[in-house]
């Protein structure tokens, strides 16, 4: 089994497991047992402040909270009312008040307020604040929780830090270096030890650092671990693979509606009634866990193969007689009726799917995303993303647009950039000059600088030519004179099938199905590249294209 750890934010942690292909391989570990430690701190901590008390919780914490200790179980250790945290005045009329937040400078400074208006009115309450996963120090009383990691499926771990990315490779703050470590010496003391560490960037060997120190001064255990190798891969080592259109079922839901904290809000478009409905994406849903990596053009006919076997499970009811209809109520009818409302929602939501994915524009991104990424018709491209901007289709696509386009070209021509950049703040307002900054500083929007695309000669060349000749000279002087890493490490790694390779969708061969076989996603081609090495060994090239900080630890 690997632990690999590559989204931005929240922070996910997949585990693969070796019994897809191997039959005696074992189980995955009860992941429960890490939601009762937490459940148990966090009630631990409650019960610090006695009798009745209102709860004031920070409001990407209500999902996650939710999945940990439900209202119910709150109510049980005294907690009166709950409220979501707004950062405005309260009504509580509670003489106890509880803080459940993220460690933010505006959120304490919004209980500090409030403390001190308490304090004018000569009023007199009990407070305390529990922050997770870390504390800032205050004048009141203050709890750290330990909540590090949340499984949200059997196999998928997250430690649900919406500010990682952010804070991490935006703004330089390490303080979730710690949170990292922490988290994976939770899942050592609880699983055993990993028999193989790898990683590569900066952040990854801070990560490592932080728990090997935990690891060296907490008390060692021996028990059989349930857990191999450890993949800590930073996000930056793979820009392009979250900046590409998923086509496979779960990817086009968490597009269209947003998957958050495991769950998704369907909206009435697809209940077929006036109210929203939440659920939960998990392998308990059996009709999502069967389609969940289905590439999208397969997915409809599962679904009515599905209804068609739903139908034949009900038609059983005929001819039965008393004893075989009290059996069937009592041992399939819950089941059928839970499994058929699952069937109508999926339905449901492939059908809007397919009505904001199967238009034109839709396929032509596609295209416009496979031809960036494969280095063919740059001009093209670039005019068809002129047009999106222009045309106002989507702020955030337009954005990734750019963002890949400046990746895949390692950054964009001069004159391109400042073009591209006018219309898009014409077109979504100027306040995004800040949005171009950031990205030019994560390294995800760049501008070429002067000389860095052509040579004295290709110069030369340039000036006995019109102008329009000019530009198609410049495209291709460009990808002759300075290829990408992203050109470089497609090659060496074979990212992307070869041009006019047939691809069948409903067998695929490798990676690549997620996006319709054009790209395999380069953070997973590297876990399986070392796999295969048992190392780093032969990847010096490309580690080196990285930007290095590759590491490989054994017994930890």
């Amino acid at each position: 089994m690997f632990i690999s750890i590559y989204s931005p934010a929240p922070v996910v942690w997949h585990l693969q497991m070796a019994q897809t292909e191997r039959r005696d391989a074992p189980g995955l570990p009860d992941f429960f047992q890490l939601k009762r430690l937490a459940r148990d701190q966090l009630i631990f901590l409650l019960e610090e402040l006695p009798g009745k008390k209102d709860l004031f919780i920070d409001a990407d914490l209500m999902s996650p909270l939710d999945r940990i200790a439900n209202v119910t179980i709150l109510k049980q250790h005294e907690v009166d009312k709950l409220y979501k945290v707004e950062l405005k005045p309260i009504v509580s009329g509670s003489d106890q008040l509880c803080f459940l937040i993220r460690p933010r400078i505006k959120t304490v400074k919004w209980i500090s307020d409030l403390v001190n208006s308490d304090k004018t009115a000569g009023r007199f309450r009990r407070y305390k604040i529990i922050f997770t996963p870390q504390k800032f120090y205050a004048y009141v009383t203050t709890d750290e929780w330990n909540f590090y990691i949340l499984p949200l499926d059997d196999d998928i771990l997250s430690l649900e830090l919406p500010e990682f990315f952010r804070d991490t490779f935006l703004e330089g703050d390490q303080r979730w270096m710690t949170t990292g470590g922490g988290a994976l010496h939770l899942l050592q003391s609880v699983y055993g030890s990993f028999s193989k560490v790898y990683g590569i960037g900066r952040c990854a060997k801070m990560v490592y650092e932080s728990w090997r120190e935990l690891t060296e001064e907490g008390e060692q255990r021996t028990r059989q671990p349930e857990f191999a190798k450890v993949f800590l891969i930073d996000r930056d080592v793979d820009y392009v693979t979250p900046l590409c259109s998923q086509v496979v079922y779960e990817g086009l839901v968490d597009d269209i509606f947003r998957i958050k904290c495991g769950s998704v809000e369907f909206g009435p478009d697809v209940t077929s009634s006036d109210k929203s409905i939440k659920v939960m994406l998990t392998s308990q849903d059996q009709v999502f866990s069967e389609i969940r990596n289905e590439h999208f053009s397969n997915v409809f006919g599962f679904l009515s193969q599905k209804a068609k076997n739903l139908q034949t499970a009900y038609d059983k009811r005929r001819g039965m007689d008393i004893q075989q209809m009290k059996a069937f109520v009592a041992d399939e009818l819950k089941g059928l009726k839970q499994e058929h409302r699952l069937l109508s929602l999926h339905i449901g939501a492939s059908e809007s799917i397919m009505k904001k994915k199967t238009k034109q524009d839709f396929q032509e991104l596609l295209k416009t995303e496979h031809s960036l990424l494969e280095g063919f018709e740059t001009r093209e491209s670039i005019a068809y993303i002129e047009e999106h901007i222009n045309r106002q289709v989507s702020m955030i696509d337009s954005l990734r647009l750019l963002c890949l386009l400046s990746i895949t070209e390692n950054g964009l021509l001069s004159k391109d950039y400042r073009s591209l950049k006018a219309q898009y703040l014409q077109s979504y307002g100027m306040d995004h000059l800040l949005t171009f900054a950031n990205l030019r500083q994560l390294g995800l929007l760049e501008e070429q600088q002067t000389g860095e695309t052509l040579t004295v000669m290709e110069s030369k060349v340039g000036k006995l030519v019109n102008d329009k000749t000019v530009g198609k000279l410049t495209d291709a002087f460009s990808s002759l004179a300075k290829k990408s890493n992203f050109r470089a490490l497609s090659k060496r790694l074979a990212l992307v099938p070869k041009y006019g390779e047939e691809y069948d969708l409903r067998v695929p061969r490798d990676m690549a199905y997620i996006f319709s076989g054009a790209y395999v996603p380069l953070s997973c081609k590297l876990i399986e590249q070392v796999l295969e090495r048992d190392g780093w060994t032969g990847l010096e090239e490309v580690t080196r294209m990285l930007n290095g900080q590759e590491f490989a630890v054994t017994g930890l």
